[in-house]
């Protein structure tokens, strides 16, 4: 099954492009669902018909879904949240403050991208297309599983055991609920699914294709976003230049936002070297409707195939050398100095900006200790050589 991810900066018609590129994958015959994690929802509003939480057909062999993102934040998070409030109550806050307290920022976006776990294991489909949430959103919300998972392999497990230990002793001191076993089965099973979700948008069928118009802020954003996706693993396979204004019959106010358009199109090009661009222009009337949709992204990508998987291992590799072997990350437009590199035990902490990633290392790695570090080419190149890796090592690649 083919997983094709739409971001970017909000405004830029990502969703638009999303539905398009859905359209043209139904009538070359794949069965297609397009959904949407955004809680803005305008996939209703682009195919022109009103879609639901259950995927609705707008088409054959397509079928599109706007996630009720709330439905499945209180299937997912309900128990948990239950005691949350239980526990807020015993300490006398508000109950409409205690609430709002217990519902994690970004949750039920994040939350939305079970429903994808679900379709894929279904078989249904041949192509998934997800008109993701504006940029910030959608990075914070495809490195949580990562980050849940070292949360549960590395502080989850003793928590368990304390709380079984301690629950009798504390329920009658302190008059405190302690989460029982189901709590703890509700976080398990979350970790597990958003677990399934990683494999899934990081496998070699999965891509991120980010959305942006041809204008320098817009292209600042969307470059943190290729470099950011590279380093929690995930594939950018391609780009979208937006509202390209034509240049033919330009009269001379149109003619200056041509110019201007190009000077930023050239950056595009250079900052996005080796990954496929797509220019669509800029239309005279908004498409609405499967038809309309479908010749826009006719248009967009021409003689390409709009599902063809690139070829590569996509951001993360390790090569075997003589004497140990090298960890390749991909970290396009990033310099050596804006990487920070630390190894603790068996996990490699990569950061870069605001960003922070830890590598938990295959077990051949584990063993050897670390050798050097560099950016080359926009990766991030780390030699392990033959010996017992000792104490923790810091520095900056």
């Amino acid at each position: 099954m083919r997983i094709v991810l739409f971001t970017g900066k909000g405004g830029v018609g990502k969703s638009t492009v999303a539905a398009g590129t859905a359209a043209l994958a139904a009538a070359a015959g794949h069965r297609t669902l397009v959904l949407s994690t955004d809680a803005a929802h305008s996939l209703g509003d682009a195919f022109g018909v009103d879609v639901g939480s259950e995927p609705t057909e707008v088409a054959e062999r397509l079928h599109v879904q706007q996630v009720d993102a709330q439905l499945r934040f209180e299937q997912s998070w309900a128990e948990v949240q239950g005691y949350l409030l239980s526990v807020l109550d015993v300490a006398g806050v508000d109950p409409v403050a205690a609430e709002e307290l217990t519902v994690i920022p970004g949750a039920e976006e994040v939350l939305a991208l079970l429903e994808l776990r679900l379709h894929a294991l279904s078989g249904e489909w041949d192509v998934v297309v997800v008109d993701c949430a504006p940029t910030a959103e959608t990075l914070r919300l495809l490195a949580l599983p990562e980050a849940l998972g070292w949360y549960m392999q590395r502080i989850f497990p003793t928590q368990q055991r304390v709380m079984r230990a301690l629950r009798p002793v504390l329920g009658r001191a302190a008059g405190v609920p302690m989460p029982g076993g189901g709590v703890f089965e509700a976080v398990e099973r979350l970790h597990h699914e958003l677990g399934e979700v990683h494999a899934l948008l990081s496998g070699p069928d999965a891509g991120v294709r980010i959305v942006l118009t041809p204008e320098s802020v817009v292209l600042a954003e969307a470059r943190r976003s290729l470099t950011s996706l590279s380093l929690f693993g995930y594939r950018v396979d391609g780009v979208v230049a937006n509202r390209v204004f034509p240049a033919e019959g330009a009269d001379p106010w149109r003619a200056r936002w041509v110019q201007a358009q190009d000077a930023v199109l050239a950056e595009v090009a250079q900052s996005f070297a080796g990954v496929p661009v797509w220019r669509s222009e800029y239309l005279p009337a908004e498409p609405v409707g499967v038809t309309a949709l479908r010749d826009l992204a006719a248009e967009l990508y021409g003689d390409d195939d709009p599902l063809a998987v690139p070829p590569g291992d996509g951001p993360f590799r390790v090569t075997r050398t003589t004497s140990g072997a090298t960890l390749h990350l991909a970290l396009p437009l990033v310099t050596r100095d804006e990487v920070d590199l630390a190894r603790h035990g068996d996990e490699l902490v990569v950061t870069v900006g605001s960003y922070r990633r830890l590598l938990t290392l295959p077990a051949g790695l584990a063993r050897l200790r670390v050798a050097g570090a560099g950016v080359d080419d926009g990766e991030l190149r780390v030699r392990f050589r033959e010996a017992p890796a000792q104490g923790t090592a810091r520095g900056t690649a």
